[in-house]
């Protein structure tokens, strides 16, 4: 009899202990937001894959940087995640990317790319279509001239670098030799971006800062040989020369075929365009002694309060310092991440809408573009201004504006 008495008060209290479990469970532990996906479309491989390679550093440090300072608040800390495309060697190949990644990506809410202008021109007209943000450091003015809604253009057009930079560069002429150039010659290719560039030189820009044009090749790059075009240079004879190719094995062996015929820094002053020349690989193919004095144009680089960025970017990746490409793209994944606190939810329409209202002075994305960051109707960066590089050192450093600069600009002395 005792023993079914304890054994019914055990039952009892088993079933009382179940009931009360049932009824204070723990609270569920909230689910973790879902990722945001965020692109960079670029060259991965063929003759601009290093440069692709620089704007996925710059974009994986800024993606690090927001995930571990707390993600987007807005949508309760969730992280972007970075989805990378190979716009190859080719405009089609690089419509292509754009293509399969908004099939394969369908939560995509923006992205940046494709560095080469006439890649940013085929791939833009694919997410344009998709309502995909597109921010780019391309140069093309075509690229904000198609009344597109969904694309954003940081740097200035190449036409505005063309009007603004060859006025500077011939004052720097002036200062340092006592006389402006009166000739100059140009070697180009047929990408969108030199052709930008040089447009408004042809029709009337040349003639009316008083240089008169004695060289103009065009060449479909890569290049295979550049002793033709170099020979023209050498019966010219400008007294100051525009090289525009786009990559750096075309940059490789037009310099050492300018190097070789006696016409390097010092003979014939050289201004090129665009991050590529500026790049370590360049550096490394070339050396120090032909890149000597060499000036370029670019939208970005590394300037004045940008120190611990740079610092950060080149003990990550070892680099020795940070390019237009890396600089860019960095600041285009904090443009994202603004535009996604704003706009309060992960659709690319919203977050469009929200950078175009984006008025940005200060912050991390604010930094990486000087002047800060607001969007025209055109979806061009109001208020973008060039940046004038030079060769000194082994070091590509800033040297204009000269409140951004970190050395001042050095004209070579022509020889004889």
């Amino acid at each position: 009899m005792l023993v079914r008495v304890g054994l019914r008060n055990v039952l009892t209290a088993l079933a009382v202990a179940a009931v009360m479990a049932s009824t204070f469970t723990a609270p569920p532990v909230a689910a973790q937001p879902k990722d945001v996906k965020v692109a960079v479309i670029a060259p991965l491989s063929g003759p601009w894959a290093r440069q692709g390679k620089l704007m996925q550093m710059g974009a994986e440090m800024a993606i690090d940087e927001i995930n571990d300072s707390g993600g987007i608040k807005a949508l309760g800390g969730a992280r972007l995640k970075l989805i990378l495309a190979d716009a190859g060697d080719s405009a089609e190949k690089a419509k292509n990317a754009a293509q399969r990644i908004l099939a394969q990506e369908p939560d995509l809410v923006g992205g940046t790319g494709a560095w080469l202008s006439s890649f940013t021109l085929a791939v833009t007209e694919i997410t344009e279509r998709a309502g995909v943000p597109m921010l780019t450091l391309s140069y093309s003015d075509a690229i904000t001239e198609r009344g597109f809604h969904y694309v954003f253009q940081t740097s200035p057009t190449g036409g505005t670098q063309a009007k603004v930079a060859l006025p500077t560069l011939l004052q720097l002429a002036e200062k340092a030799t006592g006389k402006k150039p009166k000739t100059v010659g140009i070697i180009m290719d047929n990408t969108a971006a030199p052709v930008s560039f040089a447009k408004p030189m042809r029709e009337g820009g040349l003639q009316a800062l008083g240089l008169e044009l004695v060289v103009d090749e065009v060449f479909t790059p890569p290049l295979a040989d550049a002793t033709a075009l170099v020979q023209k240079v050498r019966r010219a004879r400008p007294e100051l020369m525009l090289l525009l190719p786009t990559n750096v094995p075309d940059d490789k062996l037009i310099l050492e075929k300018f190097n070789e015929f006696k016409l390097g820094q010092g003979r014939v002053p050289l201004i090129a365009n665009g991050a590529h020349i500026g790049s370590p690989e360049l550096l490394k193919n070339v050396g120090p002694e032909l890149l000597e004095g060499l000036m370029f144009i670019v939208a970005n680089w590394g300037v004045k309060g940008q120190e611990a960025i740079i610092e950060r970017f080149k003990k990550r990746t070892g680099e020795p310092w940070i390019t237009q490409d890396s600089m860019t793209a960095y600041g285009d994944m904090w443009i994202l991440k603004e535009a996604l606190e704003r706009a309060g939810v992960a659709d690319s329409r919203k977050v469009a809408e929200a950078m175009r209202s984006l008025d940005l002075k200060d912050g991390p994305a604010a930094l990486a573009f000087p002047g800060g960051v607001k969007f025209e109707a055109n979806g061009r960066r109001a208020g973008a201004h060039l940046v004038i590089v030079q060769w000194q050192k082994g070091q590509a450093v800033t040297v204009y504006p000269t409140e951004l600069a970190l050395a001042p600009p050095i004209w070579p002395k022509q020889q004889p």
